[in-house]
């Protein structure tokens, strides 16, 4: 399994928007689904409902490479719904 590497911008909106780290970890190792970033590769963005948050869906995004994941940001999305 790769380590996850939190950037400083990702530190920092964790820290302002009271973000759960276990709940981006799952979001990043299992996401509910997950999407290439539509400002262009090599970006992912995944996503997980957060039953702690009141079903409010995590989105992060992220960079994996092949020795680790690097976490970019992290944020609850109020418009993010599952393609079907």
């Amino acid at each position: 399994m790769k380590p996850l590497h939190f950037t400083l911008h990702a530190e920092t909106v964790i820290s302002e928007r009271q973000l759960d780290r276990s709940g981006i970890e799952l979001s990043v190792r299992e996401p509910d689904w997950h999407e290439a970033d539509p400002a262009g590769p090599p970006t992912d963005q995944r996503y997980r409902r957060i039953p702690e948050r009141d079903d409010r869906i995590m989105r992060v995004i992220c960079l994996a490479t092949t020795t680790e994941i690097p976490i970019i940001t992290a944020f609850l999305d109020r418009k993010a719904r599952m393609s079907k």
